[in-house]
């Protein structure tokens, strides 16, 4: 803060200080949802890599256990082989569904959270021009308010003058009148 004589001037440089302060709180404040949406989008790819993951584990334990069943009893081959094609087209069905459900997903949060950091960058735009013409008439204010109380001072000193000056011819003519009544 810079040295001020003047109390109104730190008043309004404590004021500036603290609508500039109110202003980058509120674009962090703006800028949480768009974060919290990136996050989203993060978790989701590792939520998704994991459930895939998952569901493979869980389609090789079946074809493992119809290798199983192939190896320990005799004349099943063309039944297993049969559930396997079943078991094979059904898995692979549901890693695609769970690819696009998750790709539909990412992509809806993905638009949401760019949809609203451009509605975020305009508000904040608009803010900032709000905030500096705020900035501007406070200043121009400030300007005015330091004037007139220089003004005032300036009166009040010439005031204090004068008064001084009648307190002094009062003593003059009150001394010389008790000079005169002696």
């Amino acid at each position: 803060m810079t040295e001020n004589t003047n109390p109104m001037e730190s008043v309004f440089e404590l004021q500036r200080q603290s609508m500039e302060q109110s202003r980058e709180a509120l674009e962090q404040t703006m800028l949480v949802p768009t974060r919290l949406g990136e996050a989203t989008v993060d978790s989701l790819s590792s939520q998704e890599s994991t459930q895939r993951n998952a569901v493979e584990l869980q389609r090789e334990a079946v074809l493992s256990l119809l290798d199983a069943v192939d190896d320990t009893v005799p004349g099943v081959q063309g039944s297993t082989d049969q559930v396997r094609g079943v078991v094979d087209d059904q898995y692979g069905a549901l890693l695609d569904a769970h690819a696009e459900l998750f790709e539909n997903v990412t992509s809806s949060i993905e638009e949401s959270v760019d949809s609203y950091d451009d509605a975020s960058d305009d508000a904040i735009a608009a803010l900032d021009e709000l905030a500096d013409s705020v900035m501007e008439a406070q200043a121009e204010l400030e300007d005015q308010s330091v004037e007139a109380t220089e003004q005032l001072e300036a009166q009040f000193a010439e005031l204090q003058t004068q008064i001084e000056e009648l307190q002094g011819q009062i003593q003059d003519v009150s001394g010389s009148t008790d000079t005169a009544e002696s």
